[in-house]
């Protein structure tokens, strides 16, 4: 995955890591980086994201940028309107590029978002109250800040139909982490049986979604067709729905692992599990249920899923020409299609 994410950032221009730099090094964003320091010697989710954010190799935060710039250059110039005339530099608009770091701006403020904990639910190792009530208040204020950045720079592009699907996107993403929100909260998050389709909707709103639309997004800033836009758009969607697959997979297919890694109840190998096994049987396993789902067709059949949707981001493909930049697309989709 490493090699495949370098390989695809020389193809772009420059690293994504440094997609959001303009506004790391900003002053307002360098005094909340000084009060996070505070939280150092607790236990605060808010310290992981920032260290995620600085240097991330596992996760890769900066995906979704790197594939917006990709598809942007996949599809090239438009020949759909002459007059349209932008500089391009490597073969991407500057405003694709800015509509590339919109989105993980967007993506990120989520991210710190989600760093908020329940103080309700605080133990005294997770360090004292007083530190955990303010890691909450620089959670919600800095993924304010971010969003606000971003939607700034959204109405900077002007287009109006850009600014409708990403706004869309970010309704789709409160929708999606609302609904995950509302689940973890419950004490056992088994309360809903729910099934792989029900399981495909909510992980397009809070997962798939951005991508998606973002992708669409870059197709109308450079005046591509209505069938090259959707096409990014399907891409967008199948690639992501195939990474998050991937993810819930990992628990299940890791030969090396001798520790039991934690996995969701809600992740799409336990779903499809209990889908096979039936919702009686599937309460009676739980206490052994990672070596239940394991043995039984639910690891299996999303696999599979996790390949049908690399298959069909990899069909959108087709309609771009050859180039670079769309083997680099395609790359993504097969490591995160490929399973030991």
């Amino acid at each position: 995955w490493s090699q495949v994410v370098s390989e695809a950032e020389k193809i772009v221009g420059y690293p994504t890591s440094f997609m959001s730099l303009r506004c790391l090094l900003s002053d307002e964003l360098s005094n909340i980086a000084m009060q996070v320091r505070k939280l150092v010697g607790t236990k605060h989710p808010l310290l992981d994201t920032a260290r995620g954010f600085v240097y991330d190799s596992r996760n890769n935060l900066q995906m979704r940028g790197l594939v917006v710039l990709l598809i942007s250059k996949a599809a090239g110039p438009s020949t759909a309107e002459l007059s349209f005339q932008h500089s391009m530099v490597s073969g991407i608009y500057s405003s694709q590029r800015s509509l590339a770091e919109i989105t993980e701006l967007i993506h990120t403020a989520f991210l710190v978002h989600r760093g908020i904990v329940n103080i309700g639910e605080l133990k005294s190792c997770n360090g004292p109250l007083k530190d955990m009530q303010f890691g909450n208040k620089m959670a919600i204020l800095s993924g304010d800040f971010l969003l606000a950045n971003a939607c700034t720079s959204l109405a900077q592009l002007q287009n109006t139909k850009v600014v409708e699907l990403i706004s869309s996107a970010i309704g789709d993403l409160v929708q999606g982490i609302y609904y995950e929100n509302s689940k973890s909260s419950e004490e056992n998050c088994l309360t809903d049986d729910i099934g792989i389709s029900t399981w495909k909707e909510q992980v397009f709103l809070s997962h798939s979604a951005l991508l998606a639309k973002s992708c669409q997004a870059a197709m109308e800033l450079a005046k591509h067709s209505a069938e090259i836009q959707d096409m990014a758009f399907q891409y967008g969607k199948h690639m992501s729905m195939s990474h998050k697959l991937h993810s819930d997979l990992q628990p299940f297919v890791k030969e090396s692992s001798s520790d039991t890694m934690a996995f969701s109840l809600n992740s799409a190998p336990a779903v499809l599990h209990q889908e096979f096994l039936g919702r009686e049987a599937w309460i009676k396993q739980i206490r052994e249920l990672q070596e239940a789902i394991k043995a039984g067709k639910g690891v299996t059949s999303a696999i599979d899923l996790c390949r049908c949707h690399g298959n069909r981001a990899l069909a959108a493909l087709e309609r771009f020409p050859p180039s670079e930049a769309r083997a680099a697309l395609a790359n993504i989709v097969y490591a995160v299609t490929r399973f030991p």
